[in-house]
């Protein structure tokens, strides 16, 4: 038996003792994750095959581009991860539940043995993602319900690459292989917002060098133009998260002024966007727990870049400055990131 099954058994039988409350949801993650594991097949396998399908062929080959990539340029671990496919036959590969209460922007966390805590709960349908929000409905709290299409056991074992991502265009199949490749570089357990930004900074420096070694004049313009949108998009935001949040403050807030103001955050969002990007995103209900995921992947991006610049532009010596920061405690941790965020800013 390969180590890393064996461990995943092992933490299956462990957890099968643990509180009745947590069986349900520790059995689905474990045999979930087992799943993924026991249906992995060998890129390299796949790619000398002549009965791999010409699409599929063309999208592993740049899985196993975009991971040496990162490996010999960005310097991210060398740990067997990617060099696997997995079909799961689904659209998502896990359903994220995210809730907060509803007068207040502060998300719901919860704490995991390898993750730490986190603002989310993970599940391997979508069915037991919704019993569990509605549950979480029925209490009151705000609930939102993303599906995603790839994560990271953090090096823990050597993830596959899902089926799920393959219908992303290359330059973001690339940009997620450096994405999740940076989480088994540095992660903080229970700091969320730090281990996101990280690797949103590390996705983004890594496709912009992806696309320029390859001399890709037009994908390159496209990630320029959807980095643009995508920093509109999450200023925006935060612009109406504060809005909200002075809502919250207020002593007669209540569903109705509520609904009003989301109403007018799609409003505004129309009729500033002509892509259609986030069209989809607007759609959803806008509500705290929602709203709170944007802020989690994007908050401390300027603040890494800045750090960047501070190392040199120099990889390993970036690294090393955030895994100091890694090491500091969570309050003084955020004091310098806003610091290094306002110089940013100030640019």
């Amino acid at each position: 038996m390969k180590p890393g099954v064996k461990a995943l058994l092992i933490t299956l039988l462990a957890l099968s003792l643990s509180a009745c409350s947590a069986v349900s949801f520790y059995t689905q993650a474990a045999t979930g994750q087992l799943s993924l594991l026991m249906n992995r097949q060998s890129i390299a396998e796949l790619i000398a095959s002549a009965d791999t399908p010409p699409e599929l062929l063309e999208k592993l080959q740049l899985v196993s581009d975009a991971r040496q990539f990162a490996i010999n340029e960005l310097g991210l671990p060398d740990n067997g991860s990617y060099t696997s496919y997995v079909d799961v036959e689904r659209s998502y590969l896990v359903w994220n539940v995210f809730a907060a209460p509803a007068f207040a922007m502060q998300p719901l966390q919860w704490c995991f043995p390898i993750a730490g805590c986190v603002s989310y709960r993970g599940y391997f349908t979508e069915s037991a993602a919704r019993d569990f929000g509605s549950d979480l409905e029925k209490r009151g709290f705000d609930v939102y319900i993303g599906g995603v299409d790839a994560y990271s056991t953090l090096g823990w074992f050597a993830d596959p690459i899902p089926s799920t991502v393959m219908r992303r265009p290359d330059h973001r199949l690339a940009g997620l292989i450096f994405h999740e490749m940076a989480h088994q570089q540095i992660y903080v357990p229970g700091d969320t917002q730090f281990n996101e930004s990280f690797a949103s900074f590390v996705e983004q420096l890594g496709v912009e060098r992806w696309l320029a070694r390859n001399d890709d004049e037009n994908h390159f313009q496209t990630y320029l133009a959807e980095q643009e949108e995508q920093r509109r998009f999450t200023e925006f935001v935060q612009d109406w998260r504060q809005r909200f949040e002075q809502l919250y403050q207020e002593p007669d807030a209540d569903q109705e002024s509520k609904q009003t103001l989301q109403q007018q955050m799609r409003e505004s969002w129309r009729a500033q966007s002509s892509s259609g990007r986030y069209d989809g995103w607007f759609a959803g209900p806008l509500n705290n727990a929602q709203l709170l995921t944007v802020s989690t992947y994007f908050d401390w991006v300027p603040a890494f870049a800045a750090l960047y610049q501070q190392s040199g532009e120099d990889l390993m010596n970036f690294y090393q400055a955030v895994e100091s920061l890694a090491e500091l405690p969570p309050e003084e941790r955020t004091q310098r990131l806003m610091v290094l965020g306002s110089r940013a800013a100030g640019r």
